[in-house]
């Protein structure tokens, strides 16, 4: 059975629903090259491939980024452009979000995108019922974006890959991976939850995946394998959120590649959605 292993390619100070916006950085202060060419060289070791939801942003401040994780055979999908949570754009500012990401891709790879993922889980088949039409619409085959938690997703939204279909036709939804539990999802499949509950927990919820022929959707973002990377100074709470207990996933990310079989959500769409 063959996983995904998901990068969402953004900075250290890419952080959704700061009052005033991220602050201003300087080309010094940028990390997520470095933290990219970290994960490269790790999925390398373990010939793995992954998927890399690029923010067009930061594609754009370091054109070299993208053509660099696309050489060493990885897929390129979006991020969207601007960090912006789907729910606070209209649907046409959302279409050239996802438009201009596109181009800008394409652009620095030679192929088109053909997976989406919102900032922070922002869109829902619930919260944002044109988004997915619009994405099909614009060539994508795909979203990973609908998480199945309480607060930031939909707790009663389904675990396994579904079919959205939208007018333009269908689109396929792959969530990331939760365990169930008697408190609801855990979010064992990244974030601060897969640095809290004990790998073997993590490690037995997609092995169960794996056996009811399903993949397991995992997830990370650049600044997690940056042990002495900056934070922002958010309240106590937001910060555990954002950072988790642990400041490097690396042993944890080690884990998963030594576990199980890796490919891109690219391969698996192939398998799971119609053309």
């Amino acid at each position: 059975m063959i996983n995904a292993l998901t990068i969402d390619v953004e900075d250290w100070y890419h952080v959704c629903g700061l009052d005033g916006g991220p602050p201003e950085v300087s080309p010094g202060g940028r990390r997520v090259a470095r933290n990219v060419d970290t994960l490269l060289a790790l999925l390398a070791e373990y010939r793995a491939l992954a998927t890399f939801f690029v923010l067009g942003s930061v594609a754009e401040e370091d054109p070299s980024l993208v053509p660099r994780i696309a050489a060493a055979g990885h897929e390129i999908a979006s991020h969207g452009y601007s960090h912006r949570l789907v729910t606070e754009l209209t649907p046409d500012q959302f279409r050239a979000e996802v438009r201009r990401t596109g181009e800008i891709l394409a652009a620095q790879c030679g192929v088109r995108p053909t997976g989406y993922r919102a900032p922070q889980w922002s869109l829902s088949v619930r919260g944002t019922p044109w988004a997915p039409a619009i994405l099909r619409e614009e060539g994508y085959r795909y979203d990973s974006s609908c998480n199945p938690l309480r607060f930031i997703g939909d707790p009663d939204g389904e675990r396994r890959p579904f079919m959205i279909g939208p007018s333009a036709g269908p689109l396929l939804e792959v969530p990331p991976m939760v365990t169930p539990s008697l408190l609801g999802n855990l979010p064992t499949g990244g974030g601060w939850g897969f640095r809290f509950f004990p790998p073997a927990l993590i490690g037995r919820t997609g092995t169960k995946l794996n056996r009811t022929g399903y993949p397991a959707v995992f997830y990370f973002h650049p600044r997690e394998v940056d042990a002495d990377g900056p934070r922002l100074g958010l309240p106590p709470l937001r910060a555990f959120a954002v950072y988790g207990p642990k400041r490097d996933a690396v042993t944890r990310l080690r884990y998963l590649l030594r576990r199980f079989s890796f490919g891109t959500v690219r391969q698996l769409v192939q398998h799971w959605a119609p053309a």
